[in-house]
């Protein structure tokens, strides 16, 4: 059975299955021979057109396993009759240290202090806290769950919104249309959504106007959920802070003006990219050969809505 997978520690993982043919394909124009044959198809962990659109070109595919727990890159170029199957679980942990490790953060002005370093210049001043605070953690699924747990410790308030609302446990869940009116008791507004229609764009003008004056967004989820033009409105007037790892448009191109914003704390799409996960993936992409091989129920299988 062929397999192709976009790095090379991975192939190795996998080379070690009986009856298993590992090709490497990182994406680019340029694709390995026997693309006729592939079954299991991995992408890069960041798929550019040619890695997405080549799933249309093979015949004999049957399961596409990300790398990332979005798949909204590949989503429309996977034929119907394939099983798509994300990461979900792989980045929890990571993705929720990002989180909270941004929230102190920016609470903290470490940007600030780390821009004082760099100017050699002992710039004391007061700070904000995360001691209580109300944070909202929106799109809580597996992430949002990491979140809160890493969160028990710092004495606050925590609110969790889903597409579905999930009642009579321990930590209840509001339903999104309960939003609008969840977010002006936030502090801080975690973002954990998947790309979908209605996710697109929901950070809008209404969506920023209806948080408090001075709370922190933080974008641990994709760059398009955000409508950066209203962030940016937002936050030059320094109605609202951000810390985002995800920007729309991505890469963010230098001369645009969201790098330049007082308050906003940008890094690289980078929460998800750590030797955990790295290793966790690579796990789970070996169980899900695995089971497709012995003809096992998959996992993560990404199935009507998300």
């Amino acid at each position: 059975m062929r397999v192709w997978v976009p790095e090379q520690v991975l192939a190795e993982e996998l080379a070690e299955l009986p009856d298993v043919q590992v090709d490497l394909y990182g994406g680019g124009p340029e694709a390995p021979s026997g693309v006729d044959e592939v079954e299991f198809y991995v992408p890069p962990f960041f798929p550019d057109r040619d890695s997405a659109e080549i799933a249309g070109a093979m015949p004999k595919l049957r399961v596409v396993q990300t790398l990332t727990a979005g798949v909204e890159k590949l989503r429309p170029y996977v034929p119907g009759s394939v099983a798509l199957c994300n990461a979900r679980g792989a980045h929890d942990a990571s993705t929720a240290e990002w989180t909270v490790g941004a929230i102190l953060a920016a609470l903290h002005d470490f940007p600030r202090f780390a821009h004082a370093q760099q100017e050699r210049t002992w710039a004391y001043q007061h700070t904000d806290s995360l001691a209580e605070k109300t944070v909202l953690i929106v799109g809580y699924g597996a992430i949002g769950a990491a979140v809160e747990r890493r969160l028990a410790g710092f004495e606050v308030e925590v609110l969790r919104v889903a597409r579905s609302p999930r009642e009579g446990t321990a930590s209840p869940v509001a339903a999104a249309d309960e939003l609008p009116g969840l977010l002006p008791r936030a502090d801080v507004v975690v973002l954990l959504v998947p790309v979908t229609p209605d996710t697109r764009g929901m950070v809008d003008a209404d969506f920023l106007a209806r948080m408090k004056d001075g709370a922190l967004l933080v974008n641990s989820a994709r760059g398009v959920v955000v409508d950066t033009d209203a962030l940016l409105a937002e936050a030059r007037r320094g109605r609202v802070r951000a810390a985002l790892d995800v920007t729309d448009p991505e890469p963010l191109p230098s001369d645009h003006p969201l790098w330049r914003t007082p308050g906003v704390f940008i890094t690289p799409h980078v929460a998800g990219s750590t030797p955990v996960s790295a290793r966790r993936s690579r796990r789970l992409v070996r169980d899900q050969l695995q089971r497709y091989v012995t003809g096992e129920p998959l996992h993560n299988v990404v199935s009507g809505p998300y």
